[in-house]
């Protein structure tokens, strides 16, 4: 089998990264060589490569589906958005600069090239490359100059299939939507939909599927069951809600150990904290007003694209006074770590100088030009632990005791470090859960958890559900002969091009 296709979304979070994992796990299943592809993610949940690059963490866990290690070909362009309307600029690993939502339209057609190029050698070098688009394609707006959707399908080829969240509701006009605004070159290639987070009788929806294959003469291949146990590695943090429960909170405990994750605007790899929430008894919940800090046990400030803006922010809110009041155990990930420092001169990033930080760790912080890109193994409170590193700040003064080998900080009650992924080593993890119960004066034994088992567990259950409830033989079919031809145009289509 040879072959590459395009898995699309009605909107962001449709659920187009999960699919493509679960393709890629029932493929190579199959004993297919199979590996990931996204030309263009806009993400700060990031991951650091075995060549020494960054990529969206979607792809390194679609990597990990497929049983391949991550790869910076797999995610050629990755945006990380530091405000409004900036974003950094990763190619193929490495950062190459800061542009404007419209700056950036204009450097598009050179990363094309480079987009294009890059699926090319992936094709060559195995036998089915999955691609996943980027939001919507019915994003016309964007479509002149779009690398990422149908502009990818059209000058690569690719069949494509949409997917849409029926748990948010108008699935089918969704679908139907989506195709009719395209133009009839990109409507050749949408191949079929698929139904994402089904709950309820699959007999109720078919009359619709039944509806909307008529009137677009595409099937709909597959309807995929919601499953609760789908929530670890978020492509993105919008996936969790501003002050809301991360994961499944198991049955009732005697005494549960209570996490306050501080939600900052441009929070990163917000996926750090996930670890936690997999432990019996430990709840974990994103705040963004001080108050929830009240009866929190633990507070978290994860990493951050922006962290003086985010810090602002801190203050803004009454968040940092909260934080520098709270009594209890606080660690501090990355740009959170940063933010508890007493001081961060930072001419790269926000270009504001010297700031503050909240003053809880005898540290002070430099933004580097250059990226620190790290895969580090060490040693922390006696256990072996890996995880990576994505940062231009850089201690350059430290007077407190080192909490992973030579690097971060531990106080009393206040830890600090640049390692992401920490907290997924599960022999550290116990330790640090119990440093924090005692700390905050709970009575709190941790579990035997294996985070990787979970996580391999989930990637199972996602080849699982392609395997039961997608039409498996009309995917590789479409694999191997690409999209049918003749396939009807649906009205409207796009309008003309507006100069």
């Amino acid at each position: 089998m040879r072959g590459a296709m395009l898995i699309c979304g009605t909107t962001s979070d449709a659920g187009k990264s999960v699919l493509v994992a679960g393709l890629c796990r029932f493929l190579a299943r199959q004993g297919v060589d199979v590996v990931p592809f996204k030309a263009q993610n806009m993400s700060n949940n990031s991951f650091v490569t075995l060549d020494g690059g960054e990529i969206g963490r979607a792809q390194a866990l679609q990597a990990r589906a497929a049983f391949k290690q991550p790869s910076v070909r797999f995610n050629p362009v990755l945006l990380k958005p530091g405000g409004d309307r900036t974003s950094q600029v990763v190619v193929l690993g490495k950062a190459v600069g800061e542009v404007s939502a419209l700056s950036y339209r204009e450097r598009k057609q050179h990363l094309l090239d480079t987009v294009l190029s890059t699926l090319d050698g992936l094709r060559r070098d195995h036998e089915v490359v999955i691609c996943e688009g980027a939001g919507s394609p019915a994003e016309i707006n964007l479509r002149a100059d779009d690398i990422a959707n149908m502009g990818l399908a059209t000058r690569a080829g690719l069949p494509t299939l949409v997917v849409g969240d029926i748990d948010r509701g108008g699935v089918l006009a969704h679908f139907f939507g989506t195709l009719a605004v395209l133009d009839a070159a990109d409507q050749a290639l949408i191949s079929g939909f698929v139904v994402n987070k089904f709950r309820g009788d699959p007999r109720l929806l078919e009359p619709g599927l039944h509806q909307i294959g008529a009137m677009t003469g595409r099937p709909v291949l597959g309807v995929l069951p919601w499953r609760e146990e789908l929530w670890l590695d978020a492509e993105d943090s919008l996936s969790y809600a501003a002050d809301g429960v991360i994961g499944r909170l198991g049955p009732p405990v005697r005494d549960w150990l209570r996490v306050a994750v501080i939600r900052l605007p441009r929070i990163s790899n917000a996926t750090d904290v996930e670890a936690l929430a997999c432990e019996p008894g430990v709840s974990v919940r994103f705040v963004t007003e001080p108050s929830r800090l009240a009866d929190a046990d633990l507070v978290v400030l994860p990493g951050s694209k922006a962290t003086v803006s985010d810090l602002r922010w801190l203050r803004e809110s009454g968040l940092a006074e909260a934080v520098r009041s709270f009594g209890g155990p606080v660690l501090g990930i990355c740009g959170g770590f940063q933010m508890l420092s007493r001081r961060i001169e930072d001419d790269v990033e926000s270009g504001d100088g010297v700031v503050d930080g909240l003053g809880l760790l005898d540290v002070d912080i430099r933004f580097a030009a250059a990226k620190t890109l790290a895969l580090p193994v060490d040693l922390a409170w006696g256990e072996r632990v890996v995880g990576y590193e994505i940062h231009h700040g850089q201690v350059v003064r430290n007077a407190e005791r080192p909490l992973v080998g030579d690097e971060g900080v531990e106080t009393d009650r206040v830890l600090g470090t640049h390692w992401h992924g920490l907290l997924e080593n599960d022999g550290f993890r116990r330790k640090f859960l119990l440093w924090a119960a005692a700390r905050s004066g709970r009575d709190f034994v941790p579990g035997e958890v294996s985070f990787q088992a979970a996580r391999e567990a989930q990637l199972d259950l996602l080849g699982d559900l392609v395997a039961d409830h997608l039409d498996t033989k009309a995917v590789i079919d479409l694999l191997e002969r690409g999209a049918p031809a003749g396939l009807p145009f649906v009205p409207p289509g796009a309008p003309p091009a507006v100069e």
